[in-house]
């Protein structure tokens, strides 16, 4: 019987809250990829210009990755005191993390200014970008899906997901205004920092926003019964929440960072890569590339919701091995496409390669909430997916620049991506079906066979 925890909240107050953790993951996937957008664009002038143009964007996509290699320290951190503290506080204090880190980086003076001194600064900011969105992914789809109905969870908690097309696409669409607006000198001059300033009004509105929703209720609910726990001198002791994921979770972990590998990789080659790729082989512009991910990241954003109610009636894994398979087999379409240089085709390859994406992105929210315990979901979502980043999403704009630099081919490109969705299938159809699970009242979740599945009793929440 479902407890009163599990019981789905008024329409308004799903929404508002639906609505709270869509604006944060907007804004911090905003910070994250405007970054991302300008690495490809204007950061290896500005800060590595003493280098050739394509070791300037290796340079440049390096300080990407770093934001990447702290992703897991956010994880482990966020993901421990969330636990511990509740979901809500660490997410406005990864929202201002974030925020205050973009704003920091439109001030910053450039290598003509400070000489070396920029880079590094750059590299500190990108770091504490990193650390912030480590943290904000997990908090923001447990809120929603510990506060959503059970049979919609996968189209609720898709909602937060579609932060990070809609990040995307108002990063390009700023990036892309200024652009059109601005010479080149101009933009290269001044105009790239007005996207980073502009975060520091987006978090206000972000941050009035999140702070008017309640505590998740099922992780209510388990704070009580761990408080009720400890004062019972018979109950044994609460281990940390990451030595409980690392013990009873550990395959669903595995399960996860396999998951994110095709999602992770083919996203970041899509979206950042296309940006040197479209420009330096296709012979295509700035303004046409960045127009190109403009339009397939407002298609994106659509597709996300569909997705995420398909997996409510189907199942989190039939999606996502659709997806897994479909942007592995999109890979040679959609350098073929580019290559023609035609911006109809551009588009085409894009939007085609976003919307196979967003069936692996749309169920991950619910499937990974759904694999661990509620007094380790926190952590164990947010390990599962952050540290997958590293060896995923982290090294592809880097990977894929390297191969275009050494083979002058976009083949090697396309058996890169279509390795990593082998190993996502295989991820994959290792876990379980969870669609079906109530978060409140299943206390040994999983998503494979494991100790948590043969001894239930072993890490109730």
């Amino acid at each position: 019987m479902a407890s009163a925890a599990s019981a789905p909240p008024t329409p308004g107050n799903l929404k508002r809250i639906v609505a709270a953790s869509l604006i944060g993951t907007t804004i911090e996937w905003y910070d994250f990829f405007l970054y991302g957008s300008a690495a490809a664009l204007v950061f290896n002038q500005l800060f590595f210009p003493d280098s050739d143009p394509l070791v300037g964007t290796l340079l440049s996509f390096l300080t990407y990755a770093v934001g990447f290699a702290a992703r897991p320290l956010g994880a482990l951190v966020f993901g421990h005191y969330g636990d511990r503290l509740g979901r809500k506080k660490l997410l406005v204090l990864s929202l201002l993390l974030m925020g205050g880190a973009t704003f920091a980086i439109g001030l910053l003076p450039t290598h003509a200014t400070i000489g070396t001194a920029a880079p590094v600064l750059l590299t500190v900011l990108r770091l504490v970008q990193g650390f912030a969105l480590g943290g904000e992914w997990g908090g923001a789809v447990l809120l929603v899906s510990e506060h959503g109905d059970a049979r919609r969870r996968g189209f609720w908690a898709s909602w937060p997901q579609t932060g990070a097309p809609a990040g995307q696409l108002l990063a390009t669409g700023v990036l892309s205004l200024l652009t059109a607006l601005l010479s080149d000198s101009a933009f290269v001059s001044w105009g790239w920092r007005i996207p980073f300033l502009l975060s520091g009004v987006l978090v206000i509105v972000g941050l009035w926003i999140r702070l008017s929703v309640d505590e998740s209720p099922v992780f209510k609910q388990a704070l009580a019964q761990a408080e009720a726990r400890k004062a019972d001198s018979t109950a044994a002791a609460e281990k940390l929440p990451l030595v409980a994921v690392l013990r009873h979770h550990w395959r669903d972990v595995l399960v996860a960072m396999g998951a994110r590998m095709a999602e992770n990789i083919s996203y970041y080659v899509i979206t950042a890569f296309i940006l040197v790729y479209a420009t330096t082989s296709a012979g295509v512009s700035k303004q046409t590339a960045l127009n190109a991910v403009l339009i397939a990241s407002a298609v994106h954003f659509a597709v996300i919701p569909l997705w995420g109610a398909l997996s409510d009636r189907i199942g989190r894994r039939p999606v996502y091995l659709l997806g897994a398979v479909g942007v592995g087999l999109w890979m040679f379409p959609f350098f073929s496409l580019i290559d023609t240089g035609g911006f109809g085709n551009l588009i085409l390859a894009v939007t085609v390669g976003l919307v196979m994406h967003g069936a692996m992105y749309a169920p991950q929210a619910a499937f990974f909430s759904e694999m661990f315990a509620t007094r380790m979901r926190y952590s164990g979502a947010s390990i599962g997916a952050q540290f997958a980043s590293v060896a995923a999403g982290a090294p592809a704009p880097l990977i894929a620049t390297a191969l275009l630099s050494s083979y002058d081919s976009s083949t090697p490109i396309s058996l890169y991506v279509i390795a990593a969705a082998l190993l996502t299938v295989v991820a994959v159809a290792a876990a379980k079906e969870t669609r079906n699970r109530d978060l409140a009242d299943v206390e040994s979740v999983g998503g494979t066979e494991s100790t948590a599945d043969r001894t239930p009793d072993a890490h109730r929440v």
